[in-house]
């Protein structure tokens, strides 16, 4: 498995990715159109060295974003191929854009969490921070974590 920046021409299939990765958790169609536009991604999302991709004998198997300004910023969005998950293809990229993030200048991240990854992130060592409004369910309110990058 290779890391590599995203591509803007990726826009579409990595949508698709995130789509893919959310529905793993059991949500349904409705929930799932009522997240894809937060779920898009737009070229411009995959310049600047703020997008990550784990790729495999050329097929895409995750992705992660960075937004904001250093030193405070957000993992915007980071998504695995369902039929990945458990082979360390998330914790690679996680370590690998806590690694890029600190080389951009970011001191700290947040992370507006799925339910379904507080788990996942509080291992690699996010801590819980409070709660946020989704920004696709109106009343539903998502786990917010946060990361040092010292």
């Amino acid at each position: 498995m290779e890391l590599r920046p995203g591509r803007s021409a990726e826009a579409a299939a990595l949508t698709g990715l995130a789509l893919r990765s959310k529905a793993h958790w059991g949500y349904d169609e409705a929930f799932l159109e009522a997240c894809r536009e937060e779920l898009t991604l737009r070229p411009d999302d995959l310049t600047g060295g703020r997008a990550l991709v784990a790729e495999e004998d050329g097929r895409v198997l995750g992705f992660t974003t960075v937004s904001g300004e250093p030193p405070r910023g957000a993992l915007a969005m980071m998504f695995v191929e369902p039929d990945t998950i458990g082979r360390g293809v998330g914790r690679l990229l996680f370590e690998r854009t806590m690694d890029q993030a600190r080389g951009l200048g970011f001191g700290r991240l947040t992370i507006d969490a799925d339910p379904n990854a507080e788990a996942f992130y509080r291992t690699m060592g996010a801590v819980r921070t409070g709660a946020t409004p989704s920004g696709s369910i109106p009343g539903r309110v998502l786990p917010q974590l946060e990361i040092t990058l010292a």
